[in-house]
C-alpha cells in the first residue's frame, strides 16, 4: 500500500468515524462467541482482552470500530449531519476498506468489533448489500469471530436482511424521531410505517432463529444479540412522557434489547425548525434511568414521569427517587418481611443488592449493618426502609428529604 492510499484511507476514517458517533445505538450485549467447536477465531472476544468501549451483559468490555459506510446520503433529514444539503466533508468506504480496516485494527489489538452504519446511497438495496458484503466477507472469507453489529436500511430486500441476520450478531434499525408526526416533519423521505415493517420482520425472524430446548435440530442463527433502536431527544418538543410510551410500546411490540437516547446535537446550517442549542445531557441520563425502571424494575410509565411537569422528568434527581418521595405512604418498606418487587422499588436498591437482600433474609433477620454491606448507598436507602435495629420515624417524610438526597453536580460526556 503505498503513502497516498493509506493518507486517503486514514482520511476517510477521519471522516466515517467522526460521522457515526451521532449513532447511539450501538452495544455490544446480547452476544455469544463465534468460536467454531471451542476453539477461538480472528476476533473472539474473551473476557479482558482489548480495549474497551461497550459492554456486554456479563460485565466484558469490548471495543468496536464504530464507522459509517459513507456519510453520502440521498436523503435530506433536517437534524442529520450528513443530510444531502448539508455543507460536510464527505467519504465514501468500498467493503474491501472496511474489511481491511476490521482486521487489521484487530491484530494491533485495538478492537474486538465492528459497529457499521451509512447514509443511503443508489438505494436502500444497494446500501443494504455493501453492508452485508463487509460481513459476509469477514465471516466467511476471513474466519472473523468478533462482534458484528450491523445498521438495517428500511425498505430494503427482506433477503438481504436475512442475510445481515445471519453474520451479524446485532441488527438495529433507528426510529429516529418519538413521533410519526415528528419523523415526517423533519424527514419526509422516510416512512414510519417502513421502518416499523423492517423492526417487525427482524423480530419475526430473530424469534425463529432462538432453539426450542426440546427439539433436535437447532435453527439458523440469527442475530443473536437482537435488535435496538434509538431516538433523538430535544430535536422537537416531545415530552419524556411522549418519548417513554414509545419506548415501552416498542419493547412490547417488537422485542427490543435496547432503546438508545442521544440528545440532540446543533448541526451546521441548521434549520430554522430545530433549536438553537441541544438539551441538558443530564435530561438524555434521566431517560436511560427511567428505560432501566421501565425494563427490571416493574414501573410504568405514568409512575415514573408524575412527580415531573409537563411530563418531564425532573432533572435533580434519579427518577426512582422522584417516585418515591411522591409515594411516601408506601414506605417505609420492610426489608425482613417486603417482596421483590416492593424492594425494587426503594431509592438506592438496585436488582443485585435486592436478591443479596432476600438470600440472606432466609438465614437471619437483617439488621441496618447487614443491609449497608449489600447496598451501594445505604444513605439513600436509610429514609426508606425498616430492619430489625432501625426504624427511619419522620425521616421518611422530612421535607428536606429531596435536598438532602441530591447528588452532587457532575459532567457528562455527550459522546
Amino acid at each position: 500500500m503505498n503513502i497516498m492510499v493509506q493518507l486517503s484511507l486514514s482520511r476517510k476514517l477521519a471522516i466515517l468515524s467522526d460521522a457515526a458517533k451521532y449513532d447511539a445505538s450501538c452495544a455490544s450485549s446480547g452476544t455469544e462467541k463465534r468460536s467454531a467447536k471451542g476453539t477461538q477465531g480472528i476476533g473472539s472476544t474473551a473476557p479482558g482482552s482489548g480495549i474497551c468501549h461497550s459492554y456486554a451483559p456479563d460485565g466484558r468490555c469490548i471495543s468496536l470500530l464504530k464507522i459509517l459506510l459513507t456519510n453520502f446520503c440521498i436523503y435530506d433529514c433536517v437534524y442529520c449531519v450528513n443530510r444531502s444539503s448539508s455543507n460536510v466533508a464527505r467519504a465514501r468506504f468500498s467493503a474491501e476498506d472496511v474489511v481491511g480496516l476490521t482486521l487489521d485494527f484487530y491484530k494491533r489489538n485495538y478492537i474486538e468489533g465492528l459497529f457499521l452504519s451509512s447514509g443511503i446511497i443508489r438505494s436502500p438495496d444497494h446500501t443494504m448489500e455493501e453492508m452485508v458484503r463487509v460481513a459476509r466477507s469477514l465471516r466467511l472469507e476471513h474466519g472473523f469471530a468478533g462482534y458484528i453489529h450491523l445498521k438495517i436500511i428500511p425498505n430494503a430486500d427482506p433477503a438481504l436482511v436475512e442475510e445481515a441476520g445471519r453474520h451479524a450478531d446485532r441488527l438495529s434499525t433507528n426510529i429516529e424521531m418519538p413521533t410519526d408526526q415528528g419523523l415526517s416533519r423533519f424527514a419526509p423521505e422516510k416512512r414510519p410505517e417502513e421502518i416499523r415493517t423492517a423492526m417487525a420482520g427482524v423480530a419475526r425472524r430473530w424469534q425463529a432463529g432462538r432453539a426450542d430446548p426440546r427439539a433436535k435440530a437447532r435453527p439458523e442463527r440469527f442475530a443473536p444479540g437482537g435488535q435496538s433502536t434509538q431516538m433523538i431527544v430535544g430535536a422537537d418538543p416531545s415530552s419524556d412522557a411522549t418519548i417513554l410510551t414509545r419506548s415501552a410500546s416498542l419493547y412490547a411490540g417488537y422485542g427490543l434489547k435496547r432503546v438508545y437516547y442521544s440528545a440532540f446535537s446543533p448541526i451546521p446550517d441548521a434549520s430554522a425548525n430545530l433549536p438553537a442549542v441541544r438539551p441538558p445531557l443530564m435530561r438524555e441520563h434521566r431517560l436511560y434511568q427511567a428505560d432501566w425502571l421501565l425494563r427490571f424494575y416493574g414501573f410504568e410509565v405514568e409512575e415514573i414521569v408524575a412527580g415531573g411537569s409537563d411530563g418531564l422528568l425532573d432533572l435533580s434527581i434519579d427518577p426512582k427517587l422522584a417516585w418515591a418521595l411522591t409515594a411516601r405512604h408506601l414506605f417505609p418498606v420492610d426489608v425482613n418481611r417486603a417482596d421483590r418487587e416492593m424492594l425494587l422499588r426503594v431509592p438506592g436498591l438496585g436488582a443485585r443488592a435486592v436478591d443479596r437482600i432476600v438470600a440472606t433474609r432466609r438465614h437471619h433477620r437483617l439488621r441496618l449493618e447487614d443491609v449497608r454491606r449489600l447496598c451501594a448507598s445505604l444513605a439513600k436507602v436509610r429514609p426508606f426502609i425498616e430492619a430489625a435495629d432501625w426504624s427511619p420515624g419522620a425521616l421518611t417524610d422530612s421535607g428536606t428529604l429531596a435536598e438532602k438526597l441530591k447528588p452532587a453536580p457532575q459532567q457528562l460526556s455527550l459522546f
